[in-house]
């Protein structure tokens, strides 16, 4: 965890309902109770609200949700003249860009969690976090954000575009600054997804993971001489109980095995 946590930036995704944002929520706070000052960002969902507001969720610890909208517009705001930036940054327009460019929602998404892991942040009066965790979507969609930069930079060549891509891509290529997290579930398909993420990273960014959790795993209570016992003992409830709860331990242990 120690080693987790000594990153700038930290990607958690996986099968969507394996419980990845409670595993980036729990990074967080594992962070924060370190006294580290660490940030938790979640990308926003349709229809919610187009701000970079960062509110304290606990000691140390800071919650932001940013949509792709809501970062052209600090993009634009950061690279054009201020009435360039409102016309180019309108909510239409940007509908327009997003259509004409596939993956523009994702470098821009991307690019902001970047500039949240910076030691010097663009934006005014920001103080810089120790730790930035971002709850991903599901895998593939996780993937594609994180491939975006390495994709324009190639595309661009030449350019801001080509630049801020690059430096991007360097960042989260760099296992040592930037922590790939996997979450999956103890069950056939999730565990699938998590073994094909590696290889779908290294085609996106030239690396894989930095650490696998398997959310939901039941604890190994009983031995297998015990698991005897408990079978010799006669039926009653608690016995049931008991052996039931060793068999699904162990059918969850041969699916990650």
């Amino acid at each position: 965890m120690r080693e987790l946590l000594a990153r700038p930036l930290l990607v958690v995704t996986g099968k969507g309902g394996v419980g990845k944002s409670t595993v980036a929520a729990a990074l967080g706070l594992a962070a924060a109770r370190r006294g580290l000052r660490a940030v938790s960002r979640a990308l926003a969902g349709s229809g919610a609200p187009s701000t970079f507001v960062e509110r304290s969720v606990a000691d140390g610890l800071s919650h932001i949700s940013i949509d792709p909208e809501s970062a052209l517009e600090e993009y634009l705001r950061d690279q054009l003249p201020r009435g360039v930036a409102e016309v180019i940054g309108g909510s239409r327009t940007f509908s327009y860009l997003a259509a004409a460019t596939p993956g523009l929602r994702e470098l821009l998404t991307i690019g902001k969690v970047w500039e949240l892991a910076q030691p010097d942040r663009r934006t005014p009066g920001a103080a810089p976090y120790d730790v930035v965790v971002l709850d991903a979507p599901a895998t593939g969609h996780g993937v594609a954000i994180l491939g975006a930069p390495r994709t324009f930079a190639e595309a661009a060549r030449v350019g801001p575009v080509a630049r801020q891509g690059r430096t991007i891509h360097e960042m989260l290529s760099d296992p040592a600054r930037t922590g790939i997290v996997a979450v999956t579930t103890p069950e056939e398909m999730p565990v699938n997804e998590a073994l094909e993420l590696p290889a779908r990273l290294e085609e996106a960014v030239g690396r894989g993971l930095s650490a696998v959790v398997v959310n939901g795993m039941l604890p190994r209570r009983f031995t297998g001489p015990e698991v005897e016992r408990l079978q010799a003992a006669g039926p009653s409830t608690p016995v049931h109980a008991a052996l039931a709860d060793a068999a699904r331990a162990r059918s969850q242990r041969g699916e990650c095995e």
